[in-house]
């Protein structure tokens, strides 16, 4: 039984900055990360560039160096892959937690490889695991995808992209200029007003000449091997189809936090309870960082906004040590 001041459970960005202020205190720590190191940026498509610049990436004040101002995903896997390896930073990769119960003096924490007991412990898994479903038939053929990667892949194919936000839009525009038959269905009446300022009038101009054909106010009402079913304002209509991205979205993992003994809130935003001075839990000594902090409302946080959780809930563990900060 290995017993820590500190479990970070998820090696994103925000679980790394969180990491590094552990070790920087003295705490002693340790990261847990189910998969390779920044998973859900390993899992981001290929090719895909960042709405921020790479400053604004930065954790710890390390500095961030792109070709372009806004950095692409293999930069940003060598970015965090370096400041992990620079700085020794203790972390046990595919390795998954499977629950934590809290006991008298802090928690339990039980993953698919080992035990461990900690005071405290940091929540840092983000949102990118867990898809907004369809729900509807056809939904778990091979030939339905709720992650993009590359776009050769789809050349030559008739390609249906469900959704009208960054993803979709990127993954339309790519499979488009490698050869797919690219057809977009979007619940609503327009490309999303959050699309990439730069990537927005692309894609309108695309829609607009034709070479990208588009149905608003539709949604897709059943995947079969051959054609989706779609409603449409015109009425049901029968496409041929190849391969479809449902690319609508993701949310955190509401049950892991619930299983924790964090609360909700009731609407549809279901926001995590949390002290935004500390980023406490209703649970003492447990803490939510990064993008997890915002519910349904995944567009709310950030790694730009959301790299300020490391300094402010170890400040907070060590105040309760006892430990004061020099200002």
């Amino acid at each position: 039984m290995i017993n820590l001041d500190v479990l970070i459970v998820g090696g994103g960005p925000i679980g790394i900055a969180c990491g590094l202020e552990a070790k920087k205190k003295g705490l002693n720590y340790l990261i847990i990360e189910k998969g390779p190191i920044v998973n859900s940026l390993f899992n981001y498509p290929v090719n895909m560039q960042f709405f921020s610049s790479s400053e604004r990436l930065e954790i710890d004040g390390i500095p961030f160096i792109s070709k372009e101002a806004k950095p692409k995903r293999n930069e940003a896997l060598e970015y965090y892959r370096r400041i992990v390896s620079s700085n020794q930073l203790n972390i046990r990769l595919f390795e998954k937690v499977e629950s934590v119960q809290q006991i008298h003096d802090g928690f339990s924490i039980i993953s698919d490889k080992s035990k461990y007991t900690a005071t405290n412990v940091i929540i840092a898994t983000g949102f990118y695991d867990l898809p907004n479903m369809l729900d509807v038939p056809g939904e778990e053929l091979p030939k339905v995808s709720h992650y993009y990667k590359d776009p050769h892949y789809y050349a030559g194919q008739k390609l249906a992209v469900i959704g009208a936000s960054n993803s979709a839009i990127d993954a339309a525009l790519e499979c488009w200029r490698k050869g797919s038959e690219v057809t977009l269905i979007m619940r609503g009446p327009e490309v999303g007003q959050r699309v990439k300022y730069w990537v927005r009038p692309d894609i309108i101009n695309r829609i607009e000449e034709g070479s990208i054909k588009v149905y608003y106010n539709s949604t897709v009402k059943e995947i079969r091997d051959t054609e989706l079913t779609v409603e449409t304002p015109d009425g049901t209509i029968s496409l041929e189809n190849d391969f479809v991205l449902a690319l609508t979205g993701y949310r955190p993992n509401f049950k892991f936090l619930e299983q924790l003994g964090i609360t909700l809130s009731e609407d549809d935003k279901r926001l995590p309870t949390y002290n935004p001075e500390t980023m406490e839990t209703n649970i003492k000594g447990l803490y939510l960082a990064g993008v997890i902090c915002g519910g349904m409302e995944t567009h709310k946080w950030f790694i730009e906004n959301s790299r300020i959780h490391a300094p402010m809930i170890v400040s907070d563990i060590l105040s309760k040590k006892g430990v004061t900060l020099d200002a």
